[in-house]
């Protein structure tokens, strides 16, 4: 036995296992792999970037040796503890097990990675499912066909108001009428028919406007022209984060996008939400101008210089104090074990828009922050968000949430609750409107607050008066100084 084959024998095969980089996840997407077959790995280096319902999260490697096998393609979604990929590295001493291995007997036998599946094909541009798809066998029971022995005809019909065209097997000869609109046989001319035949348009769609109810070549080019995209239609190779991976139909006027991790979790649990939890809105217009003229010296103040100040950190510390107030408010609903949970602690959620979808992490135990600490985890949190850099910790056991609608120029809205928390404030817009000031109209800082809660947990005095202090405090800061 040669040296290379006393190495050989020595190296051992280990599996790399999804691990389960949060609490109570299930799956995850592999998004990028950072390493390929060949590559040397230590451990704890980054070797693939996954997407769970959490957040982006980089995984390390258990162990140190050479990547083989890569066994998830990128795009696939796999459950926690499936094998993504095969070390070859120095076997462990007897008796030892490294995290996320199994032995090398377990290793699967080797394989490439599955391939992905190719993207449906459309026969002409701007066709529907129902023309793309295919033609019926002669003899086929095909709802809506003629019998097999039955000449036939493809006609084509217009509404009064010239609508989208139907189309319909009818025997010939003859015509009739299907929802008001006249049937006819479809006429063309041969070098009418070789257009639409190179355009790929089907003339059975085209309105006819020659004499006779002939298809001219100008009835083909306009129709061509109606079926192309449009400016905002997107095409191969769009770069907006939320198409990537998408397929572009043939004709450019559609892209299909998979469902992935973030968007999907944040629907079932916006769906489940909405549907378990009784909501409840309530709504308040009030004058912040004393607020802006908080935030125009906080931002003078240097103090406050490592911190991009803004209305929201004032909002978010006027909600802390309404429910340490009002503890009643931070709860949840455990319908498992017949409970109602009041917790202790306030950990703040950030309703924040991504790429990717909409992502609550929260600040852990904001009730303890002064107003610069809380502005400094503000603005780290939203920094991270932006950034998909957020960990699976950030996104857990939030207990009451604020979503920012004034950056989208929003007045005001009806947020959907956080699943396990009993409120949520949206924040609208702040705009200047003429109000009532001391007697005399005046032109005012105004904004439009709105608080969801559970009306299981929350009836409408405790979410009013909640909301009522929220306000108090935005109008003149200076009573949380008497509150807080």
């Amino acid at each position: 036995m040669n040296v290379e084959q006393e190495q050989g024998e020595a190296m051992a095969s280990r599996i790399m296992m999804l691990p389960d980089t949060g609490e109570g996840l299930v799956d995850a997407q592999i998004v990028t792999w950072l390493v390929k077959p060949g590559d040397a790995v230590a451990i704890n280096q980054p070797v693939v970037e996954i997407e769970t319902v959490k957040a982006l999260v980089e995984l390390p490697c258990p162990f140190e040796g050479i990547v083989t096998q890569l066994l998830v393609a990128e795009g696939e979604t796999v459950l926690v503890g499936a094998p993504i990929a095969v070390i070859e590295g120095e076997p462990e001493p007897a008796g030892a097990d490294s995290p996320g291995t199994t032995p090398s007997t377990s290793a699967p036998a080797a394989s490439t990675i599955p391939p992905v599946a190719a993207p449906p094909v459309v026969d002409a541009p701007g066709a529907t499912p129902a023309e793309s798809a295919p033609v019926p066998p002669v003899g086929s029971s095909a709802p809506g066909a003629p019998p097999a022995d039955e000449p036939v005809r493809v006609l084509v019909g217009y509404g009064p108001e010239g609508d989208r065209p139907r189309r319909r097997h009818v025997a010939a000869p003859g015509a009739s009428r299907i929802g008001g609109g006249l049937q006819h046989p479809v006429l063309a001319k041969p070098p009418v028919r070789q257009l639409a035949r190179d355009l790929g348009i089907d003339l059975a769609t085209v309105r006819p406007t020659g004499p006779g109810g002939i298809v001219t070549r100008e009835d083909v080019t306009a129709s061509r022209d109606q079926r192309a995209p449009a400016k905002l239609a997107t095409y191969p190779g769009d770069d907006r984060p939320w198409l990537l991976g998408g397929t572009v139909s043939g004709d450019g006027r559609s892209t299909r996008v998979p469902i992935r991790a973030v968007r999907k979790r944040t629907a079932e649990a916006m769906v489940a939400s909405a549907f378990t939890a009784p909501h409840v809105t309530a709504i308040h217009t009030v004058d912040v101008t004393k607020t802006m003229k908080l935030v125009t010296r906080l931002k003078a103040d240097k103090e406050f210089a490592d911190i991009h100040v803004t209305p929201l950190l004032i909002a978010a510390k006027a909600l802390l104090i309404a429910a340490e107030r009002h503890p009643e408010i931070n709860a949840s609903w455990d319908e498992a074990n017949g409970e109602i949970v009041y917790k202790h602690y306030v950990n703040l959620g950030i309703a924040a828009a991504t790429p990717r979808g909409l992502v609550v992490p929260n600040i852990k135990d904001a009730h303890r922050l002064s107003l610069h600490e809380l502005g400094l985890a503000l603005n780290g949190l939203t920094a991270a968000a932006r950034a998909n850099a957020l960990v699976p910790g950030q996104l857990v056991d939030g207990t009451i949430t604020i979503t920012n609608l004034g950056v989208f120029s929003i007045d005001t809205g009806t947020p959907i609750l956080n699943p396990g928390e009993a409120a949520i404030l949206a924040f609208g817009a702040i705009a200047q409107r003429p109000w009532v000031h001391h007697g005399k109209l005046k032109v005012r800082w105004v904004s439009q607050l709105a608080l969801s809660f559970d009306h299981r947990l929350v009836d409408g005095g405790l979410g009013s008066t909640v909301l009522s202090d929220v306000a108090r405090i935005l109008a003149d800061p200076a009573q949380a100084m008497v509150w807080g």
